[in-house]
């Protein structure tokens, strides 16, 4: 059958910056043999999504055909600064089209910046209609420079301090949210607009709660967590466990240890792809630390930290001798998070809502910023020993920014073991 032939003469430089990521010599070898092996997969493939984290969390996308990501993969994507101007409630909070304050002039009149795709992010996102893809894309100003608003490039640069002195951050998550049933399904734009948020779903418990880890209350969130468990799998995310907690619906996920970026970089995955999952199924999902639920028991996100000498490939935070514990170099990296305890707030608990939390009430919540073996209303507790030892700082909210809540906490561990100041004992803390 005849079809008609559309012309596009400007294609190959319609997007983005030609050779953007070349003329700036953005990638490593190895982003250079992984773009190789995308382009080679985009025949297996019609649509990519080529996402970001905004400075709250939230991923912000646009799905483009593979025929036009196989330029935007070399050359970037133009792309609107909204997601860098609004706050949660879509309000403009920072005045571009004035002073900004920021300091940089590229940024001023809300001109485009340009997202380059990480090819070392690529993977395929099974279960759709379409065969569609899913790339995470860091921000550059149109100078090729990293953009100041980036949190992936804020991360970067904590994880080069590390590399620059021979270590590297090992990191596990622990995440609670919440599983509701949706009770209709009403979009929720009823009075919306800028800075007017609509009505919150209706959502309905899926069991009583309060009775900790019961398999009698798993069992009532498991048609959605167990084929969300071989989801998150099918993703290649390291997904470790599913269980309930205590709040009615209350689960927590808690995934194998991973480098740093990898790690941020899955938060954003496994919260996205939790919410559209269970959306799609008639549920909620909420990653907010106390949401407005009946008998709901707060929210945290545990960030599980070691560092990794990168000549011996030994855990630092490992004691010598059968007493095992924790060494002077993870002591002192406690004291780093507890000396910057009252900055870590501001990235790893952002929200008021968050705050809630740390009450004495809520008894599994940290109460106090100290760092102990097996207290858990301390900041920061000590897990396991030798090679497995590592710290538990509890203080997170689960919507917290996924690269600035890591970079901030490594960036403290990194001042502690940098000044080495005098540990103090454990509980005393």
């Amino acid at each position: 059958m005849y079809a008609r032939s559309w012309s596009s003469p400007a294609a190959e430089g319609s997007v983005g910056q030609p050779s953007f990521v070349a003329r700036h010599g953005l990638w490593d070898e190895a982003r250079l043999a992984a773009a190789e092996r995308v382009e080679a997969s985009l025949a297996d493939v019609d649509l990519v999504r080529l996402v970001f984290g905004d400075p709250h969390g939230l991923a912000r996308s646009k799905t483009l055909t593979a025929e036009a990501f196989r330029g935007v993969l070399r050359n970037g994507m133009n792309y609107s600064p909204g997601p860098f101007v609004f706050d949660t409630g879509h309000a403009v909070a920072v005045d571009f089209l004035g002073d900004h304050g920021i300091g940089v002039d590229e940024i001023a009149g809300a001109g485009n910046f340009v997202l380059v795709p990480d090819p070392l992010t690529f993977q395929p996102l099974p279960g759709g209609d379409a065969r569609t893809a899913w790339v995470i894309g860091d921000e550059y100003l149109r100078d090729g420079s990293p953009h100041p608003l980036s949190s992936r490039a804020v991360l970067r640069r904590v994880v080069d301090r590390y590399t620059g002195q021979g270590l590297a951050p090992v990191l596990g998550l622990e995440v609670e949210w919440y599983l509701t049933r949706r009770l209709d399904d009403d979009p929720g734009n009823t009075g919306n607009g800028f800075g007017l948020q609509g009505r919150a779903p209706r959502v309905a418990a899926l069991n009583a709660g309060y009775q900790f880890n019961l398999d009698g209350h798993y069992d009532s969130v498991a048609h959605l967590t167990d084929p969300l468990a071989l989801h998150l799998l099918a993703l290649g995310l390291p997904l470790r466990s599913m269980e309930h907690e205590s709040g009615p619906g209350q689960v927590e996920t808690t995934f194998s240890p991973m480098s740093a970026l990898d790690t941020a970089d899955a938060m954003l995955l496994f919260r996205t792809v939790a919410k559209s999952w269970c959306a799609r199924r008639g549920h909620h999902a909420s990653f907010m630390s106390q949401p407005l639920l009946d008998a709901a028991d707060p929210s945290g996100w545990h960030l599980n930290q070691s560092v990794t000498d990168l000549a011996s490939g030994l855990n630092l935070f490992g004691a010598e001798g059968p007493s095992g514990g924790l060494s002077p170099h993870g002591k002192a990296y406690a004291e780093g998070l507890l000396d910057w305890a009252r900055e870590l707030c501001l990235l790893s608990v952002p929200t008021v809502n968050g705050y809630r939390r740390l009450a004495a009430e809520h008894t599994l919540a940290p109460t106090r910023p100290g760092w102990s073996e097996e207290d858990r209303s301390a900041m920061v507790r000590v897990v396991g020993h030798g090679a497995g030892a590592h710290l538990e700082n509890r203080i997170g909210e689960p919507c917290a920014n996924p690269y600035l809540a890591v970079a901030a906490q490594l960036f403290a561990g990194l001042d502690g073991l940098t000044a080495r100041p005098e540990p103090q004992d454990a509980a005393t803390a």
